[in-house]
Parts: C-alpha cells; sequence; structure tokens
C-alpha cells in the first residue's frame, strides 16, 4: 500500500495549494466561510461532515493562517473560525470554481444558487484573467517558468 507523500515540497504552486486546500472539505469549509458561517456546529449542519473530519479540516486551515479562531461570543466557551487576510484572498480561487460550476454543470432551469454583489444585486461579472495591457488572457498565450530558489528573493 503506498502512502500519499504531501506536495509541501514540490516546486509547482498549484500542487502545493491543492495540498492544502484542495480536498472537498477544506473548499466547502472555506467557501462558508465566505457565507459567513463561523460556528463549528453551522459548518457541520451545512457540509454533513463526521465531527472528526470537521475538525481535523478546520485545524488545518487554522494551522495554514487561512482560518484563526476567537470567541463565539463574550463569556463564551466556544470558537467562532473566521477568515484572515490570507483566507479572504482565495476568493478569487472559490468564485472561479463557483462560475466554472454555474457555466458547466446545471442544466438550463436547474435551481443553484447565484452570487450577488450586495451594492447592485446584480450577478458578479465572470472571472477574466487579463494580461498586462488588460486584455483577455488565453491559455495557449501563457507558459510556465520554472524559478531557482535565488530567483524568487
Amino acid at each position: 500500500m503506498s502512502t500519499r507523500q504531501p506536495m509541501n515540497e514540490q516546486p509547482c504552486p498549484v500542487a502545493r495549494s491543492v495540498d492544502l486546500i484542495g480536498d472537498r472539505w477544506s473548499l466547502l469549509i472555506v467557501r462558508d466561510a465566505f457565507d459567513g458561517m463561523r460556528r463549528f456546529s453551522d459548518f457541520q449542519r451545512s457540509l454533513g461532515v463526521a465531527r472528526n473530519i470537521l475538525s481535523d479540516r478546520l485545524k488545518k486551515l487554522v494551522d495554514a493562517g487561512i482560518l484563526q479562531t476567537e470567541a463565539a461570543a463574550e463569556g463564551s466557551a466556544y470558537q467562532a473560525y473566521v477568515l484572515t487576510p490570507r483566507g479572504e484572498s482565495l476568493f478569487p480561487v472559490v468564485l472561479a470554481l463557483r462560475q466554472w460550476g454555474e457555466g458547466h454543470l446545471f442544466k438550463p432551469g436547474e435551481a443553484h444558487s447565484l452570487l450577488l454583489d450586495q451594492a447592485s444585486g446584480q450577478p458578479v461579472p465572470p472571472l477574466r484573467v487579463l494580461d498586462a495591457q488588460g486584455q483577455e488572457l488565453r491559455p495557449d498565450q501563457t507558459r510556465v517558468r520554472k524559478l531557482d530558489a535565488a530567483d524568487d528573493a
């Protein structure tokens, strides 16, 4: 039986990111945190995940600096889980997955959620990747350059 090797030593940023937040539960916890959930019981009710798995994923996200804990209420023994700035920077990732799913995983007329801009009440516009001149950048217009440790300093 082979054991899965952690990707945190890989030189690929995608591999390291997937290793940290790429499992189903971690991404859905982050999604729920963006939707305002903060308490263990709320995450568990939303996700239907076993307590031990939820506890493990929350600890992993706290250890990674994506969530932080704080007192749920004055004098309460309960903890709340709150996105950190590092966690909030995952918003484009969650948005990209949401928009991809909306565009490819639902039949016409099938019920699904829609993310709205609070100020306008309108759907959030499609996420676009732009080049330095503000033009849409396609995958075939990019390339990966490997950096040595000294190149990144």
